[in-house]
């Protein structure tokens, strides 16, 4: 794998990327095949060739998109995230209340099941394997900053009274983490819940609970 320093933001490159016409097309569906081959088979196992014979195309073609795999993951996870933080940001914006906040957040971390599947999927699977290169260490920073939103709300509710203070902000967010993004491995669009309705049962069961009032009446 050929390592080199970004050149510029994720949002900077792809603006240089973003003409229009026959050759954007062409582009972005090689980053939709690319990265269904990332998702399916690995960021490692997949090659060129692999990515070329998908499209169609000789793998020298491919080059005149990309110089490298590794140009085509950048695009599609950093295109995620981008997505993800500025979703995140407009909700810490909007001046509500902690509890309400904090259910949007959980209804835009589902909501990119559908539209960033390949790319959680390659997060889940690829993280560490990626990390390690200078390239990706914007993976790190927007972990970072997500975690540090999450925490900072969940806090935000604990003063306000509206959480309970015993619970560790931090392994909460993780928690919560974890819930959604596994969900990647499982949730099947056209199924019983779409994404909606699947952020919305895991809201209840966050903030309501499992257990019957009359049960918690009980054991306390």
């Amino acid at each position: 794998m050929t390592t080199r320093k970004n050149s510029g933001s994720a949002t900077t490159k792809r603006r240089r990327a973003s003409s229009t016409g026959p050759a954007s097309e062409r582009r972005d569906h090689l980053v939709k095949l690319a990265a269904e081959l990332f998702a399916r088979k690995g960021f490692q196992a997949t090659t060129v060739r692999n990515i070329a014979d998908e499209a169609g195309i000789l793998s020298g073609s491919l080059y005149h998109h990309f110089d490298s795999k590794e140009s085509i993951v950048d695009e599609v996870l950093s295109t995620f995230l981008d997505d993800l933080i500025a979703r995140y940001r407009t909700a810490l914006e909007s001046g509500s209340d902690p509890r309400t906040v904090l259910s949007e957040m959980v209804r835009i971390g589902f909501g990119t099941l559908e539209p960033h599947r390949a790319a959680i999927t390659v997060m889940q699977n690829d993280w560490n394997y990626l990390r390690q290169f200078e390239r990706f260490n914007y993976l790190v920073k927007a972990e970072d900053e997500v975690e540090q939103m999450w925490v900072a709300q969940i806090k935000a509710g604990q003063a306000a009274g509206q959480f309970r203070a015993d619970v560790d902000a931090k392994l909460t967010y993780r928690m919560i983490r974890d819930t959604i993004w596994v969900a990647v491995r499982w949730f099947r669009p056209g199924g019983r819940l779409n994404t909606t309705g699947l952020a919305e049962h895991y809201i209840t069961v966050l903030f309501d609970g499992l257990a019957t009032g009359e049960r918690t009446s009980q054991r306390a």
